[in-house]
């Protein structure tokens, strides 16, 4: 990175890995945790872009899109954005490398500190406790500091990748954004799989006393996770084509919800 365009100093990516506490300050089931986290970066993309309103609204803008990712390594994340940012590089190429990366490492941070990490402090911490020893807390707070202090560890680490990285991705800038672009793309699939769930109920009768269930003969089989892929797509086209209100998508995906279960079909 060239020196003038270092606007960010230590303190500011210290103060970073603070502020990703703030992720999930405004979590909803629309963006999940983008209120947050554009909050958290809000002070410092106010630093990069100074008086320029128009970068500035478009950062804010892309950040807003939808995220969600573990709160602990998030700020490895935040520091590799902040730094492209602050180095102005092509928002297809943060944007694709924010939806790329997100889900990764929520998978990789849910992994280290809350499947392995902290079961193996609580198995001994409460190894001490159930033997009267003060001990056991004291150790279980412990982790919980260090795990906290790591934010700031984490936030650092992703800026100084993304300036040391910035010449390589300057030379691949076409080649790492259709990656990313691919790879954020899988991600939003398997998203949809996971928290999209729609099963059809409905049998059809073929013959005295058999029938076939069109969700476990025939959706499942043939087209698994056709129906949730086929309504999110639909409810991307009204909210990005028709411009619809998101309050009414899910308003109206409530009473079909309700009105189709009524009827047997869901």
């Amino acid at each position: 990175m060239k020196e003038s365009n270092k606007k960010l100093t230590k303190q500011d990516i210290t103060k970073l890995g603070l502020r990703t506490v703030l992720l999930q300050a405004s979590f909803n089931y629309e963006r999940m945790q983008a209120g947050g986290w554009t909050y958290a970066l809000l002070p410092f993309l106010k630093k990069i872009y100074g008086n320029d309103k128009e970068k500035l609204s478009q950062a804010m803008k892309d950040n807003l899109e939808f995220i969600n990712t573990t709160p602990t390594t998030v700020g490895f994340l935040m520091g590799l954005i902040i730094s492209l940012e602050e180095n102005n590089e092509e928002r297809s190429l943060i944007k694709g490398l924010r939806v790329a990366l997100f889900g990764p490492l929520a998978g990789i941070g849910d992994a280290i500190f809350w499947f392995t990490v902290l079961p193996i402090v609580a198995g001994i911490s409460a190894s001490f406790a159930s033997q009267g020893n003060v001990l056991g807390p004291i150790i279980f707070f412990a982790a919980y500091v260090c795990i906290f202090a790591s934010r700031i560890l984490w936030t650092r680490l992703g800026y100084n990748l993304g300036v040391k990285a910035i010449d390589t991705i300057q030379k691949n800038s076409k080649l790492i954004s259709k990656s990313a672009t691919i790879l954020g793309v899988t991600v939003i699939g398997a998203l949809i799989a996971s928290y999209v769930h729609i099963d059809v109920l409905y049998k059809v009768a073929v013959s005295s006393g058999h029938s076939i269930s069109i969700q476990k003969d025939f959706l499942d089989k043939i087209f698994p996770n056709l129906l949730p892929m086929g309504y999110t797509l639909l409810m991307y086209f009204f909210l990005k084509k028709k411009n619809i209100n998101p309050t009414i998508l899910i308003l109206f995906t409530f009473v079909c919800a309700i009105l189709l279960s009524a009827l047997g079909v869901l």
